[in-house]
C-alpha cells in the first residue's frame, strides 16, 4: 500500500544501487553541499557487478586510467588493465574519502517505487515492507548485474556442482575435476584460462564465436607509478587513452576502413595463437566486427590449445543428472557446469516495480524496449532519473565518462528544482514529444552501424531494436547533456 498522500517526505534523494553509478552520485551530491540522501544497496556489501563478477581471472577490458571518475583519480592502478580487487578497493576509497558510509544502508530491497502526484514525492517499498518517501528517485541499477541461465531441458536434474560466473563457487575445487563452460563471451574468456590450469578436462561451449583482439595487459613498473603520481602525468595519460578510444568509434561503422583494419588485427590474432587451421575456422566470426561486444584477451585462445580442452560447437540438446546431452547424439559427463551466459540486460528495472502519473507501469510502457531522454528521464515518471539507463552503453570508450555525463545532468536538474519552487513541492517531468523525437533519432542514427547486424547481442532486442548503446561519441553525448534545459520539461508546480 502506497504511504498517505499528507506524509512528510523522507528524503530530498534516494538512489537504488552502490555501485559505481551510485557511489558517484553521492559523491558529487556531497561536492554540491548536498546531506539529504540516502543509497539503498540490496546487496551486504558495495560495489555492483564487481562486487558480484568475481570469478578467477575478472578483470576490466578498459585502460585503468580511463576506468575512474575524473573527480577521484586513481593513480596508484598496478597495471594497464585491474583486476575487480583493485576496481573494488577503488569503490571502497569512494566511500571512506568522501564520507559516504552513512549515507549507505545495505541489506535493503526496493521492490516497488510510487509517484504519489499530491505530495510530489515518490514511495519506495521495500522488501521487508517498510517504505520510504523521496522528492528525487535516482536508479543507479546497471546493465550487467542479472545473471541470465538458459532453460536447457533437464537442467534442475543436473547432480554435480551448476552456477552462473556471477555466482562463481570459490567453495568448489575444479581441481582434475570435468568442467563445461556454457558460454565463451565476456567473462568466459577470462575465466576460462584459469578454470583449465585446474580441471582434469574442459569443455568449452560456442554458439558463435567473437571478435577477439590483443589485451597487452601488463604491470606499470615503478618508474611509471611515480609518474603517475603527479596529477599532470596522470591526466595526460588519461586523455591521450580517451581521445584515442573516442578515434576508435569509427570501427562501429560496418564496412569502414577502421572495421576492416580492426578486424585483421582480430583474425591475425588468432591465427598468431591458434596453429590448427579447423580449430581457426570454428572461432572465426562470420557477423560484422562490433555486431557482438569486441573481447580482449591473450590467454583465451592459448587455453583453447590445450591438450585437456576442447571447444564445442555442437548444439545441447538437454542437460541429464550426469551431463550435457547434445545434438548430434554425443553425450559429455561433468562434475561441474559454468553458466558464462551473460546477464539480462533489456528491461533495466529488473524485479523493481516503477509506477508513475495516474498508476502508469514502466514495464508496460518499456513492453517494445526500454527508451529514455538522454538515457534518464521517462514521460509520466516526474523527478525520476536513471544512471546508465537505455542507450548509454558504449562499445568503444569507458563508460564511466558517461555516467559522470549523466550525474552533471542531474545534479543541474536538483538546482533547478531548488530554483522552481522554494516549497520543495516542484516536480519535473520530461515531455513526450522530446523524449520521443530524441529516441527517434538515436534509433536512426544506428543505421549502418555494426549493432544493426546479422547476429544475436545484449545490445538489442528481439525485435532488433538497439536498447543498450548509444549511437555515438562520448563527446557528443556530452555536448547533449552539458546543459539542463528546463523548457525540455514540463514543470509541476
Amino acid at each position: 500500500m502506497v504511504r498517505s498522500e499528507t506524509t512528510t517526505t523522507d528524503h530530498q534523494v534516494v538512489i537504488l544501487g552502490a555501485g559505481f553509478s551510485g557511489l558517484g552520485m553521492g559523491v558529487c551530491l556531497k561536492a554540491q553541499g548536498r546531506q539529504d540522501f540516502v543509497i539503498l544497496e540490496k546487496e551486504a556489501r558495495l560495489g555492483g557487478t564487481w562486487r558480484d563478477n568475481n570469478y578467477p581471472g575478472s578483470a576490466c577490458d578498459t585502460e585503468s586510467h580511463l576506468y575512474y571518475f575524473s573527480f577521484a583519480p586513481n593513480a596508484s592502478a598496478s597495471e594497464v588493465y585491474i583486476g575487480h580487487g583493485e576496481i573494488l578497493a577503488y569503490a571502497q576509497r569512494l566511500v571512506d574519502e568522501n564520507d559516504l558510509a552513512r549515507h549507505i544502508r545495505y541489506n535493503t530491497e526496493v521492490v516497488r517505487a510510487d509517484w504519489v502526484d499530491a505530495a510530489s514525492h515518490w514511495c519506495l517499498t521495500l522488501a521487508d515492507g517498510a517504505q520510504v518517501t523521496t522528492r528525487v528517485f535516482i536508479a543507479a541499477w546497471g546493465q550487467l548485474n542479472r545473471p541470465q541461465r538458459p532453460d536447457f531441458p533437464g537442467s534442475d536434474s543436473f547432480a554435480g556442482v551448476a552456477f552462473h560466473s556471477a555466482e562463481w563457487r570459490h567453495d568448489v575445487s575444479l581441481v582434475g575435476k570435468r568442467v563445461a563452460s556454457i558460454g565463451n563471451a565476456a567473462s568466459a574468456i577470462q575465466y576460462v584460462p584459469q578454470v583449465a590450469q585446474q580441471a582434469g578436462h574442459l569443455e568449452v561451449y560456442q554458439r558463435s564465436p567473437n571478435w577477439i583482439v590483443p589485451r597487452n595487459n601488463r604491470p606499470y613498473v615503478a618508474h611509471e607509478l611515480m609518474a603517475f603520481a603527479k596529477p599532470a602525468t596522470l591526466e595526460a595519460n588519461r586523455q591521450h587513452l580517451f581521445d584515442w578510444r573516442e578515434g576508435s568509434f569509427e570501427r562501429m561503422r560496418a564496412g569502414s576502413a577502421l572495421a576492416r583494419e580492426q578486424e585483421q588485427l582480430a583474425q591475425e590474432h588468432l591465427a598468431n595463437q591458434v596453429a590448427d587451421l579447423a580449430l581457426r575456422e570454428r572461432l572465426t566470426p562470420t557477423y560484422p566486427l562490433g555486431c557482438k561486444r569486441i573481447l580482449r584477451s591473450d590467454d583465451y585462445y592459448p587455453a583453447l590449445t590445450r591438450s585437456n580442452v576442447s571447444l564445442v560447437t555442437q548444439a545441447i540438446e538437454r542437460i541429464t543428472p550426469e551431463g550435457i546431452a547434445r545434438a548430434d547424439g554425443s553425450f559429455s559427463p561433468l562434475d561441474v557446469i559454468i553458466y558464462g551466459t551473460g546477464f539480462e540486460t533489456l528491461s533495466f528495472q529488473g524485479p523493481v516495480e516503477v509506477l508513475g502519473r495516474q498508476g502508469a507501469s514502466l514495464r508496460d510502457d518499456w513492453r517494445g524496449g526500454a527508451r529514455a531522454f538522454l538515457g534518464m528521464t521517462v514521460t509520466g515518471y516526474p523527478n525520476f532519473f536513471m544512471l546508465y539507463g537505455p542507450n548509454t552503453n558504449l562499445g568503444h570508450n569507458t563508460v564511466l565518462t558517461m555516467i559522470e555525463a549523466q550525474i552533471g545532468y542531474v545534479l543541474q536538474a536538483l538546482n533547478a528544482l531548488d530554483t522552481l519552487d522554494g516549497s520543495g513541492r516542484a516536480a519535473l517531468d520530461v515531455r513526450a514529444g522530446v523524449m520521443n523525437d530524441y529516441n527517434d533519432t538515436v534509433q536512426a542514427e544506428f543505421a549502418g552501424s555494426a549493432w544493426v547486424g546479422d547476429c544475436s547481442s545484449w545490445y538489442k532486442n528481439a525485435a532488433g531494436r538497439v536498447v543498450n548503446n548509444w549511437s555515438g561519441t562520448v563527446r557528443e553525448y556530452r555536448d547533449l547533456t552539458r546543459q539542463f534545459v528546463v523548457d525540455h520539461y514540463d514543470v509541476q508546480p
